[in-house]
């Protein structure tokens, strides 16, 4: 998988792909990570990429002929499954489109700022819009890293137990059963017997019905879906 980032402040998001298992994929050539500074797209010896709103407004907007040279020079090298803008009124984030982008090839992922970015850039250029949440960031790149560690992690190979990924919370629409390790009692908080008795389908029956329980006690929407 290729994922090539735009975005104004590329300092800002390569720290979280140099540590743990994003720079282990990385350095295992699972995904391959691009970072391109949207200022060297520019036209003139400012490097302005944004600029006041036609119609007056407070706020500037990223302007459409950057981003669109960057995309283009992309696209002319390689074909894209899905270019992504960042921003807050997207479709929400969840395990299911994190599940879908995983399995693309190459995306490009464009992180936005200020007030955003010039309406055209969405008609014509993107394909997906995503939001992490109904909150403002400064800027898209901290949310383009939410979404690369949750696609990433489910590439095979990622993680060192290939099951573990298909057992996160929201999968199965069901939040993750309660999980235990050693000691087996501490200050008399004791682990569940059956989980020591060795029988794996009580085991597992056991745990689908915890999780079951932990969603209708804290996310009892998941089960109406």
């Amino acid at each position: 998988m290729r994922i090539d980032i735009i975005t104004v402040l590329p300092e800002l998001l390569k720290s979280p792909f140099e540590a743990s298992i994003l720079k282990r994929a990385i350095a295992a050539n699972l995904v391959a990570v691009h970072f391109h500074n949207l200022r060297d797209f520019t036209s003139d010896n400012y490097k302005s990429i944004d600029d006041t709103q036609f119609g007056g407004g407070a706020g500037m907007v990223m302007m459409v002929e950057p981003i669109d040279k960057c995309i283009s020079s992309l696209k002319s090298q390689r074909s894209y499954d899905e270019i992504i803008y960042m921003t807050p009124d997207g479709e929400t984030l969840h395990q299911g489109i994190a599940n879908q982008v995983s399995l693309k090839e190459n995306i490009i992922i464009l992180c936005g700022h200020y007030k955003g970015v010039d309406q055209r850039v969405r008609d014509h250029l993107i394909t997906r819009e995503i939001s992490i949440g109904d909150f403002v960031l400064s800027g898209g790149e901290l949310a383009a890293a939410v979404l690369c560690d949750a696609v990433i992690r489910l590439i095979p190979g990622v993680l060192g137990n290939e099951t573990s990924a298909l057992t996160d919370s929201f999968q199965d629409n069901l939040l993750a059963p309660p999980i235990y390790t050693k000691p087996r009692e501490y200050k008399g908080w004791k682990v569940p017997e059956l989980l020591f008795s060795g029988n794996l389908p009580k085991i597992e029956q056991w745990r689908e019905d915890e999780a079951y329980k932990r969603t209708q006690k804290l996310r009892p929407d998941l089960l109406d879906d």
